[in-house]
């Protein structure tokens, strides 16, 4: 019974850890929270506490646990509780009969007479009643009784129970503590495993602080082995009657989880000495969650005397170790103990197969010789061979088993347990057909912004025909082989003409490696399509030649050739294959001509042209042309001048004056050319005209102040010598181009003395 109340309480309490309590199963609250609990009969809640009977007589309550508890191992465990026991009574029993605290393994159901104190004839387990009723005498008291065992006496009332070393009846404590009254009393129930007697419980009771017993009880009757019960209280009135209530009720447990009851490892003895030893603290963790956190004691089924060695215990049969766990920490319950169960077998590994990768058919696979299933024993090493020979002489061991590189072949191992057994097996191993792939190649158009680059959809590259293949790409045979720089938008890859690697992978993850070569197609442009220059008036046909798929020019036509275009920029889109590219023409203006400078001399004009493409062409009248850029016999006045290039276009035209001047005066005073008058010329631009002798001297300058005329005289009044004198006469015509003009020639002057 020990064991069983104390795992009861352990599951009511479970959560509780070191020095503080913890509670799993209470009453308190207001109202009361009965959850997990059944109320019976006339029990109720009545705000923060629970009334087992009402102040009437033949009355039963009672408030149990919904569902038995197992108990098993429990070293302590300890119980809270208040009661207040109230009421009138009756006239003639006066208040009656108490009530009882238990673990029982048949709670009361129905109603019990008054002098039970609620508990059932026959029920066996704990019991502690608070009795008030002295059923021999009919009068008053305050009694404590204890029994650890069954409820079979006359009456089925624990007062008159004795069963030696199983019960306990206290003195009454009416006049010192009594019963009865308006106030809670609080009681506490201790419960500690008697170590000079592991089958009993050391029992102390304190009621209101006050210890009312402290000594050792033994199971008897049908309590003895008992291994599940309910925990709970009740109370009965008879002829008496009181109201019985409780609350605050706390049971308080520090439970050691326990996984598996049963631990079964696989142990063998050495052939060579028919025993075997095993550590038995490395199945610790089988037994409870973080197992640093308790305290382990091993035993010899039905040996009271600990294992000193348990972490090289030695065994040679069929051996039963029973396992107490403890929490160090716990001030109250403890439970767990386990079984570890060591039967002896032979042992023998099994040959095992492992199967590698013949990547990029390299031809080996790199296995790890350690994950071969040779055996389940845990704990066991492994020493791998290439021959029996060399197992068997321990010579050659194969120093990188996780890391094996080999073809197929069979190797050899030893196996040894951590019990020192040893045993022989094969590994097979083997490769897994090669991946198969073969090399493509990818085709793409140029990008516009850039000829050399092109966008490829590498997953288009038909490399392999194994179903379920997964596919990586990469930029190079070594990043492939290493899994580094892996492409990742190989949907919309943007490279030129080169070269990736695809990495195929089966469903085992086998690879091999293709080559994907990669071609940008340039853009094909017209051969023929070229640019032109036309007069700016004119038009042309622009023809983008044969052999294209399609034409769009950005006229909007989709002919090969498009007419009637002038002076401008045009392009055409020329499709060839899935390829188009964008080929821009220009039509250029030619250039125009430009008049220079003119010379006259006389009436000889002589044209000078620049710019445009010559051989030029001259004309005075836009009919009449000539090759020469000299016009003889030109008439004085205003005339005009034309000029174009060799592409005839509209000719550039200048307007120009041809002076009329005279070339002798005779400055005599007599009226008759005293004077060479150039003051026709006055509107001309930058007009320039200058008297020169016949070494270059300047004699005269016309202009504003001398208003362009000159009388043959020098310093403003000598007159110069009879001889002939040269004039050279510029200036910029009024038009577009302000043609420059120079006119010169000579003039006689004659001087009469």
């Amino acid at each position: 019974m020990k064991r069983k109340l104390l795992i009861y309480y352990l599951i009511i309490l479970l959560g509780f850890s070191g020095q503080v309590f913890s509670q799993t199963y209470q009453l308190a609250g207001n109202p009361v929270n009965t959850t997990g609990w059944d109320l019976v009969s006339n029990a109720a809640v009545d705000n923060d506490f629970i009334r087992l009977t009402t102040d009437n007589t033949s009355l039963y309550g009672a408030i149990k646990l919904a569902t038995p508890i197992t108990l098993s191992y429990c070293d302590k465990w300890k119980v809270e509780f208040d009661f207040r026991i109230d009421g009138n009574g009756t006239t003639q029993f006066g208040r009656g009969d108490g009530f009882t605290f238990w673990y029982l393994v048949n709670p009361p159901t129905g109603f019990v007479s008054g002098g039970g104190l609620g508990i059932p004839g026959n029920a066996s387990g704990l019991m502690v009643g608070f009795d008030i009723f002295n059923n021999s005498t009919e009068g008053q008291m305050s009694k404590i009784h204890l029994l650890y065992g069954t409820n079979d006496t006359a009456g089925n009332n624990i007062e008159y129970n004795n069963t030696p070393g199983s019960t306990f009846h206290s003195p009454d404590l009416i006049a010192t503590q009594p019963f009865v009254g308006p106030v809670y009393k609080h009681v506490e129930v201790n419960g500690e495993t008697d170590l000079t007697n592991p089958t009993n419980w050391i029992i102390k009771i304190k009621l209101d602080g006050v210890l009312i017993v402290d000594q050792s009880f033994a199971p008897s009757g049908a309590a003895i082995g008992m291994s599940q019960g309910y925990f709970g209280f009740s109370a009965a009135t008879g002829g008496a009657s009181a109201r019985h209530s409780i609350k605050n009720v706390k049971v308080f447990v520090d439970k050691v989880p326990i996984l598996n009851a049963t631990v079964s490892p696989f142990v063998c003895t050495n052939p060579a000495t028919g025993t075997g030893t095993v550590d038995l603290t490395s199945f610790n963790a089988q037994f409870v969650n973080n197992p640093g956190n308790y305290l382990f004691t091993y035993y010899v089924l039905g040996s009271s005397t600990p294992i000193t060695n348990p972490t090289s215990f030695a065994y040679s049969g069929n051996t039963t170790i029973k396992v107490v766990i403890k929490d160090p920490s716990s001030t109250l319950c403890d439970n767990g103990d386990g079984v570890i169960q060591l039967n002896p077998t032979p042992f023998a590994a099994t040959d095992a197969t492992l199967t590698g990768c013949n990547n990029n058919n390299a031809g080996t696979a790199t296995f790890d010789l350690t994950t071969a299933a040779l055996t389940t024993v845990p704990g066991c090493t492994m020493q791998f061979y290439n021959t029996m020979y060399d197992l068997n002489a321990g010579i050659n061991q194969i120093p990188n088993p996780t890391a094996y590189a080999s073809g197929a072949a069979v190797i050899f191992a030893k196996v040894t347990t951590p019990q020192g057994c040893v045993s022989t097996a094969k590994v097979t191993l083997n490769l897994n057909p090669v991946v198969v792939v073969t090399d493509a190649s990818l085709r793409t158009c140029f990008l516009e912004t850039n000829p050399s680059l092109g966008t490829f959809n590498l997953s288009n590259a038909t490399v392999t025909t194994v179903t379920g293949a997964t596919k990586k790409y990469y930029p190079s045979l070594a990043d492939a082989v290493n899994g580094t720089n892996e492409i990742l938008n190989f949907l919309t890859y943007t490279a030129p003409s080169g070269v990736i690697y695809i990495k195929v992978f089966n469903a085992q993850g086998c690879y091999t490696i293709a080559k994907v070569t990669l071609t940008v197609l340039a853009p094909v442009l017209s051969s023929v399509l070229k640019d032109k220059i036309i007069c700016i008036e004119d038009k042309t046909t622009l023809d983008a030649g044969p052999g294209f798929t399609s034409y769009l020019w950005s006229t909007g036509a989709t002919t090969q050739t498009i007419s009637n275009v002038g002076v401008g920029t045009y392009w055409v889109k020329l499709k060839t294959g899935d390829c188009t590219a964008l080929q821009t023409v220009k039509v250029y203006a030619s250039e125009q001509p430009v008049v220079t400078t003119i010379d006259i001399s006389a009436n000889t004009v002589t044209v000078f042209a620049n710019g445009g493409t010559p051989p030029y062409q001259y004309s005075m009248d836009n009919i009449n042309w000539q090759d020469s850029n000299v016009f003889n016999n030109v008439a004085r006045g205003e005339t005009k001048i034309f000029v174009k290039d060799s592409y005839d276009c509209e000719p550039i035209e200048i307007n120009i004056t041809v002076p009329n001047l005279i070339n002798v005066i005779t400055p005599n005073g007599d009226g008759v050319n005293d004077a060479i008058d150039y003051s026709a010329l006055s509107n001309k631009k930058n007009l320039q005209i200058g008297i020169f002798d016949r070494y270059g001297y300047k004699l005269f300058q016309a202009d504003k102040s001398n208003r362009y005329t000159w009388d043959g005289t020098t310093n403003g009044s000598k007159k110069v010598p009879t001889g002939n004198y040269w004039y050279s006469i510029t200036w910029n015509e009024n038009n577009s181009k302000n043609t420059p003009i120079k006119f010169s020639g000579w003039i006689m002057v004659k001087n009469r003395e």
